[in-house]
């Protein structure tokens, strides 16, 4: 039996499956041998024995991705599920920016087979919904998601009524993500009688003639093995021998408003363990997701490509502290050590380095011995101050940003008044400061820049290592357009802090606009894998579409751009960039569209003026060549008028 090709069928209802290689143009762009070799043994060893086990057929190929067809929609669901699973399983050792990702979407609909291909409004929005998909995840439609509720375990999030190309009336989206994915239980394997044995003889049997005749791109010579593949494949580095977690610290003190307590000894052990030479340390915005939840740890360290989950509780009574730490290996599931440290909230810092060079004696890792926190330096230190700082960055932490940064400076201003000479509430105030100043959300900019300017320069000559501080500074010389000197600052930053996935986002968005999109790319593929659950990652998917844009790349710009798109539906310049990369391709609907929208958000932005002045920074002569020849010229020619 042919599993690839049919004579035409005519009209009849299926389940169609799109997928394609999520940034397959830069994977080839960067390693072009590696990349076909790894599609090639991706191809033999997961897509295509799934698609057969569930009664799937190819229908037709492309350079980065397929459609197949299903006679059951719970049968195209099961498949892209594990088939996603499969895929993370294979990548779970491989760095982000070389990984082969699939997206997939599916839509359940009446198609016309015709000449060994399908056609329909069922291929069409199966197709937009592969665009909007996140690498590793699935798109459905809402029959789709309709048909299944009651059949599978899988839980969809709801991504409301999508507007897509070349389709009348809204699409229903329901979206899978890739940790979610991990977290379903895995289907029950597909029964391999004899009969389907003979199958899969007669197909192999295909496969190795029609390669041999020279056929499509999913055909080769003979079958690949694994062994026989992996020296075609790019060598991978080994994971960092301390690739870690730290979840959310329990609060045993049965007091609710006791819980920012427990969060700033988890962020300040994530800090901390970023110091250790060469480790991997997940982002606090990620970890904080599992705050409260039951989790198993070794599917845990599957989802975050992690060795090492360290948890632990807080019990606080009065000024005592008592702090249980645990380290568990997320391969086995098994405890590498335990144990309990007894302070009071002024020595608290201390205790928090005895279980990060615990650890890292542990382990046999090198502890960096920075200069440290200013707490440690200063000795003795006011606990009621510390407890309103530790209180303010709680605050600042949340969302919305405006009214939470502004509650969090209170806090740090309270601590301040207290001890004058406190170094984190310094650094706190500068920090809610800077940030107003770049969201546009300052009432008084020219006096919160000199105030910022002011406690930035006294806290850097006070400690100059500190990584709050430098990503402040480098902040703050962005919105002064101050490029350069923002770019070391977050070197800087980096340089004390490899894990801050903050700082490596930001200097991805400062080199974009220094002129250097390529060098972009790869700083916000490693956010994205430092901080896979963070709640502004489309701005780490907004940056990569940009650097495409720039690049004039403008298939790879707009999906970027969509995803950013689809994951805050309400950041302006999403729509602009993808109206300019939409107008660039002359798919003029969709680029006036996305215009509309932009100036929906924003009427103030109505014009090419208005948007040039945007950010002082945007007007850097490096990056106005780029932007001049593709954003500019894009806007222009989807409508936005001059003055």
């Amino acid at each position: 039996m042919n599993f690839l090709r049919q004579e035409p069928v005519g009209r009849h209802l299926a389940a169609i499956l799109a997928a394609d290689v999520a940034g397959y143009a830069r994977l080839m762009s960067e390693d072009e041998e590696g990349t076909l070799a790894g599609l090639r043994a991706w191809r033999h060893a997961i897509a295509e024995p799934r698609i057969r086990g569930y009664r799937g057929r190819i229908v037709k190929a492309t350079g980065d991705g397929f459609l197949a067809e299903f006679a059951s929609v719970v049968d195209a669901v099961r498949c892209a599920v594990e088939m996603q699973r499969a895929m993370a399983d294979r990548n779970a050792d491989v760095p982000a920016a070389r990984r082969i990702e699939l997206r997939v979407g599916i839509n359940l609909g009446d198609i016309v087979a015709e000449d060994h291909d399908i056609f329909g409004d069922g291929v069409n929005i199966a197709a937009r919904l592969e665009a909007l998909a996140e690498p590793g995840g699935i798109c459905v439609s809402g029959v789709v998601r309709d048909q299944i509720r009651d059949k599978l375990p899988y839980i969809f999030d709801d991504r409301g009524e999508q507007q897509v190309k070349n389709i009348a009336r809204p699409v229903p989206v329901y979206a899978m993500s890739q940790a979610a994915i991990a977290a379903t239980a895995a289907p029950a394997p597909v029964a391999a009688g004899r009969g389907r044995r003979r199958l899969a003889v007669a197909a192999a049997g295909l496969l190795i003639a029609v390669a041999a005749a020279g056929a499509g791109w999913w055909l080769w010579a003979r079958p690949h093995t694994a062994a026989a593949t992996a020296h075609l494949l790019p060598a991978q580095p080994p994971a960092p021998r301390l690739s870690i977690v730290v979840l959310p610290f329990e609060n045993l003190s049965h007091d609710p408003d006791q819980d920012y307590f427990a969060d700033a000894i988890t962020e300040d052990l994530t800090t901390d363990l970023s110091r250790i030479a060469g480790s991997f340390v997940i982002a606090r915005n990620t970890a904080f997701t599992y705050k409260g939840a039951s989790v198993d740890v070794r599917q845990l360290g599957r989802d975050l490509g992690v060795r090492y989950v360290l948890e632990g509780s807080v019990r606080r009574l009065g000024s005592q502290v008592q702090v249980n730490v645990q380290l568990i290996d997320a391969g086995s599931g098994a405890h590498v050590w335990a144990d309990r440290f007894d302070t009071e909230t002024g020595n608290l810092a201390k205790a928090q380095s005895e279980v990060t060079g615990r650890l890292a004696r542990t382990l046999n890792l090198q502890l960096v011995q920075a200069a440290g926190r200013r707490i440690e330096q200063e000795g003795a230190v006011n606990a009621d101050a510390q407890d309103l700082v530790m209180r303010g960055w709680a605050l600042y932490q949340r969302t919305p940003a405006a009214a939470s940064r502004d509650d969090a400076r209170r806090m740090f201003a309270a601590a301040l008044r207290l001890d004058p000479k406190s170094y984190d509430a310094k650094l706190g105030i500068a920090a809610s400061l800077v940030v107003n100043l770049a969201n546009g959300l300052s009432e008084q900019p020219a006096e919160d820049e000199a105030e910022a300017e002011r406690l930035l320069a006294e806290l850097l000559a006070r400690d100059s290592n500190r990584t709050e501080l430098h990503v402040s500074i480098a902040l703050l010389r962005r919105v002064q357009n101050r490029l350069p000197e923002s770019r070391l600052e977050w070197e800087r930053a980096i340089e004390l802090d490899p894990n801050n996935s903050v700082a490596i986002g930001q200097l991805g968005v400062t080199l974009i606009y220094l002129g250097e999109p390529a060098a972009a790319i790869p700083l916000e593929d490693k956010r994205i894998r430092l901080n896979p659950n963070d709640p502004n990652i489309a701005l780490a998917y907004w940056s990569i579409g940009l650097a495409h844009l720039l690049q004039n790349q403008l298939d790879e710009a707009i999906d970027w751009l969509t995803k950013a798109r689809t994951a805050n539906p309400r950041v302006y310049y999403f729509y602009l960039d993808l109206a300019a990369a939409y107008a660039l391709k002359a798919e003029m609907p969709d680029a006036k569209a996305a215009l509309a929208e932009a100036l929906k958000l924003r009427p103030d932005i109505n014009s090419m003026k208005r948007q040039l002045a945007r950010w002082a920074y945007t007007n850097n002569p490096a990056y106005r060549v780029m932007a001049e020849k593709t954003i500019d010229a894009g806007l222009r020619k989807a409508g936005m008028p001059e003055d």
